[in-house]
């Protein structure tokens, strides 16, 4: 990225500076710009480029003025901050303690206004940076030859104690016109950013390159990606859990910000198959339902289109209320996903689940579901995921006794407690508790979570509600990893106190690096920043994998996404699709066990050495996430990326490749 330094301007004008969509990032020199305290504090507060705080104690005249300046700056909120090496050994200890509490980055710096030293020197200076705690080193020094430059910028090949590679971890050039050149290449060996001027005059060092000659250096005509007041469609998890509870319930219900999409309009017409009226206005649905808990519907097969969550939903609650037996039908990609462990948890409820064609093998769509559901206690694996539990828990209150469901090692918890959350809605209570670690547990951290336990009480009726359908932040990720990496976005209506597993998104976006804020009325802004490699477990939320991985391809180092075990059942194999995608178009990535490790660069870094994702031809796999995974990845291509299937995004989201 390319850092903007600021000196010799006003409040006012550093603001307007800020707030150009042309200014990725900003150094703001403390020392040269005229700001009262309560002007670097608003700068560094309400600022929502990534900034680095910097004031040299030769300029402004005393280390305890520049200490006083930084701490207004780190205390408000700075990105960065910038603190040269010699600086006194109390104040770089109180400056480190500071920067650790308030989770800023350190840069620790060395500058040489009159030469190039020695290897040994320029190493011995590379070695303090970090003794004294930097992120960051900042290695700049004066070039009076070709040579010079190379030295510096060997650095990069340094592998320093406890420092395995220094991509990320080191911005090293040189000043004066033999090192003009290192500016730029510093950005293609891996340095986080470069420093650029405002304009010519107001270069802070020797050779330092304009704002607008650097961004042609890197980034060429390649105009940033900038999208602003975005809206989300509906959640199809909340709308297909709240269509079907709808339909089950006594009265009319509304559901309001309804937004079509083929699972959600599956869930629509298998509503209108057990006898409910469903009437569209505007963007919301008006439900008349069946007053469920008869057990004569007398249905003998329900199609389920190509939605997964419906099919599992489906299994239990027409096996509580049909009466009869049943085949669920299906369409597309559905048919060569496996109902993974639906036979074996159903059987614990006296169901029978097979394939149509009476073959002994893993249970597909079209299956035959015999049998009526049987309360009482059940014990059942978590491992194949939340949505035939989301079933069970929809159907056993409909049922004439209490029921008590234990699940072991859950996956996709999140979704379970989405099921709840409509249930509530509807006037269906069931209590839940967790079992695990307490403390963490206490810390919404779920990963922590050996089983949990419902008690469910039977005989109750689903009850007609209002009720508001909330964006979806599955589709929202595709969009927040394009303003991560390109730009910036910002999406309207999103809650961010969601239920929805796919709100890690913003979780994955903050330890990358982004710039991630809340809007006033609701939604959420990112915006580009220097971007590290991350680590995240994702069984609770499978359906971040391939948007996920194209964010981890743009972050410099090595990153780790847990849960791969959880998407062989998916639209596709989704672990092997990222993988054989991932590596078609050039970037290192391997598995190992349930982990995917991804090998990340920088845009600028892609872009200088030459190493943009490959374009070309590619497959869909019939998945709709890799669809828009895949148009992501295209903004930092070397060439177009044509894929065989657009089409399928219209099972979740028919307007996305207009939007992005």
């Amino acid at each position: 990225m390319i850092c903007t330094s600021i000196q010799n301007r006003g409040y006012e004008e550093i603001l307007d500076i800020l707030s150009s969509p042309d200014t990725e990032m900003a150094e703001i020199r403390l020392d040269l710009c005229p700001l009262s305290d309560d002007e670097i504090e608003d700068i560094f507060a309400n600022s929502d480029t990534p900034l680095v705080a910097t004031c040299r104690i030769d300029v402004c005249g005393s280390a305890r003025t520049a200490e006083k300046k930084l701490r207004l700056a780190i205390e408000s909120g700075a990105r960065f901050a910038d603190l040269e090496i010699e600086a006194p050994a109390q104040m770089s200890k109180n400056f480190q303690h500071l920067c650790r509490e308030q989770g800023t980055e350190i840069i620790r710096s060395y500058h040489n206004f009159d030469e190039t030293p020695t290897d040994e020197v320029l190493q011995m200076a590379l070695a303090r940076c970090f003794r004294y705690g930097a992120d960051i080193a900042k290695i700049v020094t004066t070039c009076h030859s070709p040579e010079d430059a190379a030295r510096v910028e060997s650095l990069y090949s340094i592998v320093l104690e406890d420092i395995s590679s220094l991509e990320g971890k080191l911005i090293a050039f040189g000043m004066g016109d033999y090192g003009e050149a290192s500016r730029v290449e510093c950005l293609k060996r891996g340095a986080p950013f470069s420093y650029a001027a405002l304009c010519e005059e107001d270069a802070t060092a020797p050779g330092q390159l304009s704002h607008s000659a650097m961004r042609r250096a890197v980034y060429g005509d390649r105009k940033p990606y900038l999208r602003d007041s975005l809206v989300m469609p509906a959640s199809k998890s909340f709308a297909q859990r709240a269509i079907l509870a709808a339909a089950l319930s006594e009265g009319t219900s509304v559901l309001g910000g309804y937004s079509k999409c083929g699972d959600s309009e599956s869930a629509i017409s298998l509503a209108q198959s057990l006898g409910a009226t469903v009437e569209r206005k505007g963007d919301s649905l008006h439900i008349t339902g069946i007053s469920a808990g008869k057990r004569d519907l007398g249905l003998s097969s329900v199609n389920t289109g190509e939605s997964g969550l419906l099919t599992r939903l489906c299994i239990p609650v027409l096996s509580a209320i049909n009466g009869k037996n049943f085949t669920i039908e299906g369409t597309g990609t559905l048919l060569s996903r496996p109902l993974k462990s639906a036979s074996d948890i159903m059987a614990s409820f006296g169901v029978l689940v097979t394939s149509k064609d009476g073959q002994e093998r893993e249970v597909f769509v079209p299956a035959e579901v015999r049998g009526r559901l049987i309360p009482g206690n059940a014990s059942v694996p978590g491992s194949g995921g939340s949505q035939l539990v989301s079933g069970l828990l929809m159907a056993l209150p409909l049922c004439d006794k209490d029921s008590r469901l234990v699940v072991n090692d859950p996956k996709s918890i999140p979704y379970m407690y989405i099921t709840l959350d409509v249930l509530k809605h509807f006037g269906v209570s069931t209590r839940s508790e967790m079992e695990g670690d307490a403390e963490l547990l206490e810390n919404n951290d779920w990963s922590a979570c050996s089983a949990i336990e419902f008690k469910i009480k039977g005989g109750q009726h689903y009850k007609a509600a209002d009720f508001p359908i909330e964006g979806d932040w599955s589709a929202a990720a595709n969009f927040l990893v394009a303003g991560a990496v390109f730009g910036s976005v910002c999406i309207e209506g999103l809650d961010t106190r969601s239920l929805q597993a796919d709100i890690t998104i913003l979780d994955i976006l903050v330890e990358a690096g982004a710039v991630v804020s809340q809007l006033e009325d609701g939604g959420v802004c990112v915006k580009k920043a220097p971007l590290e490699a991350f680590e995240q477990d994702l069984n609770n939320a499978p359906d971040l994998f391939p948007i996920a991985a194209v964010l981890a391809a743009f972050c410099s180092g090595e990153s780790k996404l847990s849960g791969v075990g959880r998407l062989s059942s998916k639209e596709s194999d989704r672990a092997a699709a990222i993988l054989e995608t991932l590596n078609k178009m050039g970037v290192e990535a391997r598995v190992d066990g349930d982990d995917m490790f991804i090998v990340g660069q920088s845009l600028s870094s892609r872009i200088l050495s030459d190493h943009l994702l490959r374009g070309g031809e590619y497959t869909s796999y019939h998945d709709h996430r890799m669809v828009m995974a895949l148009k992501v990845a295209s903004l930092g291509a070397s060439s177009p990326i044509i894929i065989d299937d657009e089409a399928c995004v219209e099972k979740s989201f028919p307007n996305f490749i207009q939007m992005l």
